[in-house]
């Protein structure tokens, strides 16, 4: 028995595949998100925002709403600490709407939002920003601890990074950490290390994108997180991976790499900013650092990739572009191949559920 819903917000279709069995699944959940009718996308990068309008959070959200009509965008990406400075307390609490549903209503931003968690998230009911409680409360939210979204053009993978990082565990201070789901520590993420590599590796994208919440590079407060450095990073330079997007600091930032194409852009300036808080880093590598609120927007075609930064009055505060003009035939019919592979493994892959988010059709 096969089992297919379907979920339609603002005329777009996102399905998500899970693999579901009594060990731990082979792959990480995949959205599918059709990109624009020729085949662009388009969508706003936002972090470290939760604070029911507070420290400019709803001014942000007024700029966001109209760059968002402006560029026509797809969906929204939150780089995580959605809601502060504990999370949420359960499916129930209030704060969900106050710093989300009620602050982010211009016309432009009901599209879907994806979410990643952040240290602050972990620091509540971690289980219910998870719960599909909340997409019925508001049915742009989706957050999960690490998934695949694939817009044909891009494949965005999202990575749970809070789990990485060592001092949540061994001197977490006052901070009270839910790690419901994460216990065996090591097989976690010794396992999501694996499916990322696999997954990056499969993937025929034409561009790649990761998103976590903490930082790798960095010139703010935190600065550079050791542990994504030696375990993650390896992995996203070995697969040519194109934009690594975070949050964490809090300010927008923008870090090339000596050595390879791989951009370091920090969105992290949803709300409360933090003035002043900058070390020195090496200006060549330094494209931006603004440690004031606000936001990014990325728009993406076959050819080029166009980011910006947005300040809390909608004055761009940094652009960038990079063109690729080769884009191999070969890479089209391996992406055909890959579905078909995909396709296939779904008719014998056991207790196979394939998500779509709203309705639900049983078909024999």
């Amino acid at each position: 028995m096969e089992i297919k819903t379907t979920m339609t917000i603002a005329n777009v279709l996102i399905s998500v595949l899970v693999v579901c069995s009594l060990s731990y699944a082979a792959e990480l959940p995949r959205f599918l998100h059709a990109p624009k009718a020729d085949g662009s996308l388009s969508f706003l990068v936002l972090g470290d925002w939760g604070r029911r309008g507070a420290f400019n959070q709803s001014q942000v959200a007024l700029q966001m709403g109209i760059i968002g009509e402006k560029l026509d965008i797809d969906f929204v990406i939150s780089t995580g600490d959605n809601f502060y400075d504990n999370g949420l307390t359960g499916i129930d609490d209030p704060n969900f709407e106050d710093s989300f549903t009620k602050i982010y209503t211009a016309p432009s931003l009901q599209k879907q939002w994806y979410n990643v968690l952040g240290n602050h998230d972990y620091r509540g009911d971690v289980e219910a920003q998870l719960s599909p409680v909340l997409r019925e409360l508001d049915p742009k939210w989706l957050c999960l601890r690490s998934f695949i979204v694939d817009t044909e053009i891009a494949e965005l993978f999202f990575v749970d990074t809070t789990p990485f990082v060592d001092k949540y565990f061994t001197h977490p201070e006052e901070a009270v950490y839910d790690w419901s789901g994460i216990f065996p520590r090591n097989d976690y993420l010794s396992n999501l290390l694996k499916d990322l590599d696999s997954a990056l590796k499969e993937s025929t994208a034409k561009w790649k994108i990761v998103i976590g919440h903490h930082t790798i590079r960095s010139a703010g407060y935190h600065g550079e997180t050791k542990e994504l450095v030696t375990q993650l990073l390896p992995i996203l330079l070995e697969n040519n991976v194109d934009l690594y997007m975070n949050g964490h600091d809090h300010c927008l930032e923008h870090i090339s790499s000596p050595d390879s194409p791989l951009q370091f852009v920090t969105s992290g300036g949803g709300s409360k900013a933090w003035k002043g808080e900058v070390s020195r880093y090496n200006p060549s590598e330094m494209k931006l650092y603004y440690d004031g609120q606000g936001f990014m927007s990325v728009q993406i075609t076959e050819s080029q990739v166009d980011i910006a930064f947005y300040d809390i009055f909608g004055n761009v505060l940094h652009k960038w572009a990079t063109s690729n003009q080769l884009y191999p035939t070969i890479h089209v019919m391996q992406r055909r191949r890959r579905r078909r592979r995909r396709r296939a493994s779904t008719r014998h892959a056991p207790a196979l559920v394939i998500f779509k988010i709203n309705s639900c059709q049983i078909i024999n």
